[in-house]
């Protein structure tokens, strides 16, 4: 099986990935601490100064994404993985360190071009290189599983730290989980880079490398090309599916204690279980898609519509039980592998060089995770912190709309691409 071979690699992208899950929230976790320590006293321009900075890791991922993916696929995963995890012991360090905004700033940023200049264009195609073809799904499932793990830990360890006067914790646990991650990126293999060396025959007698054969096969087995519109849709949905997501693992904790009335530990509460939910979702799909064989379109079309509902739900209904239980559908439907099945859509529907299509996909991503805390720091100046979340959340449900929408039409086109439904299995 050829999972058992790159077994050790699997482990250092998950590893990678449950590192990420902190790297992604601990600037929001940690506001008012990261906020003091830059030498903010009014709480208003203080969050507003975190905003920009979280503005900042997007930018990074922005950037860089595409650009790595390209590169990738040329030099190979192992480099890219090491020299990421690298980027992040820098960045994790600066923000021990740092008295500064700016210089917090750029260690967002370099977080950023971690995130997704090297790890995601090297270790999202790497997962789905170390095991055969119909696992890769499940594969892109298990990196969401590891950074929800970290997910529902992190924030009630944050608030623990905080209460007892060792913040300070919060931000040394991932640095030195990052060092774990060069160690072993720096000790396993990695399928591409074997691939790349292993040349075979096609039927016409030509050689190719046996990365680039896998992708003339796939579109081999198309009836018709995808359409321009296909191709944007598949980038598009990239976007929104961080758009949300990122609105929701961002925001969460300060939605519950601004528009619900919750204590910072209860809201904290709150950002859990929507990791919760996630986790939940990573496993059910990981069934779906493994054992029985779904494609990723429908799972990604179920996905859509049900945050949609979660959504409309956490926003029309005043009841904080009832809200708990929407937070934790969000998670479900938004957080539970949305985007990494996404980009499964994309490989499916647009196939090429897998670091490419990473890197355009992120891309997308990487331009929601730059906008969204952007215009949420612009609302918090201009109409307040508790108008800004919600209107957040209303905009989260818009961008869930528009991608059911997409998802539908994706649908019809899957049938005239490949002479079947993708809704059959």
């Amino acid at each position: 099986m050829r999972a058992k071979k790159y077994i050790l690699s699997m482990a250092m992208v998950y590893m990678a990935y449950f590192t990420h899950g902190i790297q992604a929230i601990i600037l929001s976790q940690n506001k008012v601490n990261f906020f003091t320590q830059w030498g903010y006293t009014d709480e208003v321009a203080g969050a507003a100064a975190v905003s920009l900075a979280i503005t900042a890791t997007g930018f990074g991922k922005f950037l860089t994404v595409w650009l790595g993916g390209e590169i990738s696929d040329k030099i190979g995963r192992k480099k890219m993985a090491v020299a990421g995890g690298i980027l992040y012991i820098v960045c994790f360090a600066g923000l021990l360190f740092s008295t500064n905004f700016t210089v917090a700033c750029v260690c967002a940023f370099l977080a950023g071009v971690a995130t997704s200049g090297f790890w995601d264009a090297s270790l999202y195609p790497a997962v789905q290189e170390a095991v055969e073809p119909r696992y890769a799904g499940s594969a892109l499932i298990g990196i969401k599983a590891f950074v929800s793990v970290s997910g529902i830990i992190y924030p009630l360890m944050a608030v623990h730290f905080s209460n007892s006067g060792n913040w300070h914790i919060n931000v040394w646990i991932p640095l030195v989980m990052s060092v774990v991650c060069v160690v072993l990126a720096v000790i396993a293999p990695f399928a591409y880079d074997d691939d790349m060396k292993e040349t075979v025959k096609t039927a016409d007698g030509e050689t190719k490398n046996a990365a680039q054969a896998e992708i003339d096969a796939a579109k081999a087995s198309m009836l018709v090309k995808p359409n321009g519109l296909v191709n944007f849709i598949t980038m598009f949905y990239g976007f929104l599916c961080m758009f949300i997501m990122y609105g929701a693992q961002q925001y969460t904790k300060a939605f519950g204690m601004t528009n619900c009335g919750l204590t910072e530990m209860q809201a904290a509460g709150m950002t859990s279980i929507y990791t919760v939910g996630s986790i939940i979702a990573v496993v059910f799909w990981a069934i779906m898609m493994g054992k029985l064989k779904w494609n990723p379109l429908k799972v990604v079309l179920i996905d859509s519509i049900f945050t949609a509902v979660a959504l409309a739900i956490v926003l029309l209904v005043k009841n904080v039980g009832v809200i708990y239980v929407a937070i934790a559908l969000l998670g479900f439907f938004a957080a539970g592998g949305a985007l990494q099945t996404g980009l499964g859509v994309r490989q499916l529907m647009c196939p090429g060089p897998k670091g490419r299509n990473t890197g355009i996909y992120y891309t997308w991503m990487g331009l929601a995770s730059c906008f969204l805390p952007y215009i949420v720091s612009a609302m918090t100046k201009s109409i307040g912190e508790t108008s800004a979340i919600y209107t957040m959340m209303g905009l989260l449900l818009a961008a869930s709309v528009i991608a059911t929408v997409m998802m539908f039409y994706l649908i019809g086109q899957h049938k005239k691409i490949f002479g079947k439904s993708a809704l059959l299995k």
